[in-house]
């Protein structure tokens, strides 16, 4: 049903980290996954042309995230208006690298800049904004653990809706089948795509 590796929820979840910021995902050397739900029009299009186009904007920032349960959380399962279908995208790994690289935090971290006007001047300067916010449970339940979203703008976002991808696939028929057998085993039926924590490199200053 899908061309992700899958394993048990429960097998996979119980090596996770349960608190802290870590990037969960799924890759290999060549790529990394993640994830974004849309209306019909710009999920059916990207997943037929295998880029993003048609009603799709390169206006608006764009969110891109690289764990699964945290899109499940966000878009109901695909239930809520407008994210109706899940695509799973696989990006170069080393265009993801960028993108972190260049993020800055959509907030003011005073770990990192000296001072609010310091941040607000890497905040014009970069194409990409860093949100980390409470990971979620398959039922939706808040953990300690963050999860990371990053958003896209300007010539990142034009890269990455076409020359970084590897691959576009529509999982919402997979997600419907999972959200299904959640509803009716619990979490010990789920199946989710295979993640581990992303090893971040050192100009990775999340």
């Amino acid at each position: 049903m899908t061309s992700l590796r899958t394993e048990a929820f429960v097998a996979q979840s119980a090596r996770w980290p349960a608190a802290g910021r870590h990037v969960l995902a799924q890759f290999d050397d060549d790529s990394i996954v993640v994830y974004q739900a849309y209306r019909p029009a710009i999920g059916r299009f990207a997943a037929e042309h295998g880029y993003f186009g048609g009603e799709f904007s390169l206006e608006r920032m764009s969110w891109i995230k690289p764990n699964f349960l945290w899109m499940m959380y966000r878009c109901g399962w695909a239930t809520k208006v407008d994210q109706e279908v899940v695509l799973a995208i696989w990006i170069q790994r080393a265009a993801f690298d960028q993108i972190v690289a260049a993020a800055v935090p959509s907030s003011f971290d005073d770990r990192r800049y000296p001072d609010r006007a310091a941040w607000e001047e890497a905040v014009k300067g970069s194409d990409v904004r860093l949100q980390w916010d409470p990971d979620h449970g398959p039922g939706g339940e808040p953990l300690e653990r963050r999860a990371v979203q990053l958003g896209l703008r300007g010539d990142v976002l034009a890269s990455y809706a076409r020359p970084w991808i590897r691959k576009i696939e529509d999982i919402t028929p997979f997600v419907r089948t999972q959200h299904a057998a959640l509803a009716r085993g619990g979490r010990e039926t789920l199946v989710t795509p295979a993640e581990e924590v992303y090893p971040l490199r050192a100009d990775h200053r999340l």
